[in-house]
């Protein structure tokens, strides 16, 4: 599998660091601090998508549009900035822009975001498909597949695996796994949660999968594949 090229540019060491901890494993990121860099590495290297803010040191973000536009690479661009004003957001999309999100944000925004650029630009083939090693999740038809064998999930089980391996790599709270299983709304008791945990780390141990579902003591549970087989 041919993997997705990123060039992060971002000065905010904290949110570079965070994004790079996130898609580690999914892309080859490159993070750079500023507009000079970025410049640099586009004129060395071929990205598939550039995550771009606007304000930046040296060079600003719009002088990194305006370098793209100038020698017409075919890369896709996020714009990640504070900045809200829709004179921004217009001189931006005119110089190229594919998509704008502005600070703060959720990850998983910004990761659907990137897979609708790269839709687009015909560079994602199975755009429902998410993989970790060798698990295979079709969003599509909501089926789970390790080593070509399909896992046997309920509909509560399959929402809990898929968002565990949406934020693979993150340490994710009882209470945002139980918002996002069973809903806001939901009149059930977050410790339910701990029960499909416990059922999904079941199923998962048929096919040795179980060690990668990691429970972290009174803060919540990380889907870790940085575990050696």
């Amino acid at each position: 599998m041919i993997m997705i090229k990123v060039l992060l540019v971002e000065d905010n060491i904290e949110i570079n660091k965070n994004i790079v901890e996130y898609f580690k494993g999914e892309v080859e990121i490159e993070a750079v601090y500023n507009g000079s860099d970025a410049i640099e590495y586009l004129g060395a290297y071929t990205y598939d998508i550039v995550i771009l803010d606007l304000m930046l040191p040296e060079v600003s973000g719009m002088g990194v549009l305006q370098y793209i536009s100038k020698n017409c690479l075919s890369t896709g661009v996020i714009i990640l900035t504070a900045k809200e004003e829709l004179g921004d957001k217009l001189k931006a999309f005119n110089l190229g822009a594919n998509d704008y999100l502005t600070k703060p944000f959720f990850m998983e925004e910004l990761k659907a975001r990137i897979n609708s650029i790269l839709k687009s630009m015909g560079k994602v083939k199975s755009p429902n498909i998410l993989e970790f090693k060798n698990m295979q999740i079709d969003m599509k038809v909501k089926k789970v597949y390790i080593d070509d064998k399909e896992l046997e999930v309920n509909e509560k089980l399959y929402k809990l695996l898929e968002y565990m391996v949406l934020n693979k790599g993150v340490l994710l709270f009882k209470e945002q796994i139980f918002d996002n299983v069973c809903g806001y709304n939901s009149d059930a008791a977050t410790e339910i949660i701990e029960v499909y945990m416990s059922r999904l780390r079941k199923q998962l141990g048929e096919f040795g999968y179980d060690k990668y579902l990691l429970t972290k003591r009174g803060m919540g549970y990380l889907l870790d594949e940085s575990i050696e087989d």
